[in-house]
């Protein structure tokens, strides 16, 4: 990722924009031990108490990339029940990355958080069915099948 990833000057902005980047050989120790990390690269997304939010193992283009952070910052403020904030994430990703791989997680995120924002089960059954709709053998389609009963 060295050679074209992280040169890639949408990247450079992003990680300057929203994370405090560190990096660390593979086999670095406790670090390796205590993160798990058993393949290079490991990506990592943690917040300030050294929380482990999302993860990325291999290879990413910066496309690629941009969207897993993204992803990983809209399931940090998840995590922390910060669901409008984690909204903002995850509605970035969706409008600017909408065919990607992590779509679908988004999407399904999407509707936990709004449910959680206002106990009204609609945001879940709309979440499943644009999962249905867009990517219907996602896993996170599956997993957001109870959801077409609400």
């Amino acid at each position: 990722m060295d050679a074209v990833t992280y040169l890639h000057p949408k990247v450079i902005e992003f990680l300057h924009q929203k994370f405090i980047p560190l990096r660390v050989l593979f086999d670095t120790q406790p670090l390796a031990t205590d993160f798990n990390v058993k393949w290079t690269p490991t990506l990592i997304t943690l917040s300030a108490d050294g929380k482990e939010h999302h993860r990325t193992v291999g290879f990413l283009g910066p496309e690629e990339l941009v969207v897993s952070l993204l992803l990983g910052l809209g399931k940090l403020f998840f995590d922390n029940e910060n669901f409008n904030e984690a909204l903002k994430y995850l509605d970035q990703l969706l409008l600017d990355y909408a065919k990607s791989d992590s779509a679908p997680e988004a999407i399904y995120l999407r509707g936990v958080c709004r449910y959680k924002n206002t106990h009204d089960p609609k945001p879940l059954k709309e979440g499943y069915e644009k999962l249905q709709a867009e990517y219907p053998s996602s896993e996170w389609t599956k997993r957001a099948f109870p959801y077409r009963l609400l």
